[in-house]
């Protein structure tokens, strides 16, 4: 984090891991690590860290992540008290949808002494959109043991497959890939999403 401060650049540490109760003493000494390094905030999906950092400090920068999965205002209103500083809403969220959060929040605004205004949104744009809600994917635990959500997706959606139906292979020519939506490119809708309250 020095070396990045030093050059003007921010950091941010990724803690977007369910953790079980027999990690909650590991969780801690970590987020008491970064919290001591100056990271400028932590993207974290889990309700109970953003509450244990909450404890450890009450000013320490929580982003809620994607992978929390917030689709209303009331979500946004829901993450404020959590004590998240930013809200990254749902990959899946329509413009309109995004629009209709953004003025929610402004209608539902609650300033508190810690977090006066609404809470700034960001939404994805370009990268990789999961098969699954958010990323709330149980495929890639189920067919090999490694949870999406802990941080160990497999992408068992990137994967060819065939299709199979009432016993017999479908042809589908060269199309393979049948789980996999792509990734995410909205470089041309970005004049839409600054429309729908989203900063420039």
């Amino acid at each position: 984090m020095e070396f990045l401060h030093r050059r003007g650049v921010k950091g941010y540490v990724t803690f977007n891991t369910l953790v079980f109760e027999n990690e909650k003493a590991q969780a801690e000494q970590y987020l008491r690590a970064i919290i001591a390094a100056g990271v400028d905030a932590a993207i974290v999906q889990d309700v109970g860290i953003c509450r244990l950092i909450r404890q450890l400090s009450p000013d320490f920068p929580i982003h809620a992540s994607t992978q929390m999965t917030i689709t209303s205002a009331s979500g946004v209103e829901f993450a404020r008290e959590l004590g998240c500083n930013l809200v990254v809403l749902a990959r899946e969220c329509s413009i309109k949808e995004i629009a209709k959060i953004r003025e929610g929040c402004r209608v539902a605004e609650k300033p508190t002494e810690m977090f006066p205004s609404t809470l700034p949104l960001e939404v994805f744009v370009h990268g990789a959109l999961c098969v699954a809600y958010s990323g709330q994917c149980l495929t890639s635990e189920a067919l090999g043991g490694r949870s999406a959500n802990r941080g160990e997706c497999a992408q068992a959606c990137r994967m060819p497959y065939d299709l199979i139906a009432d016993g017999n292979k479908v042809p589908l020519g060269d199309r393979k890939y049948l789980l996999s939506p792509q990734d995410l490119a909205g470089l041309e809708v970005l004049p839409d999403l600054v429309r729908a309250g989203m900063p420039r």
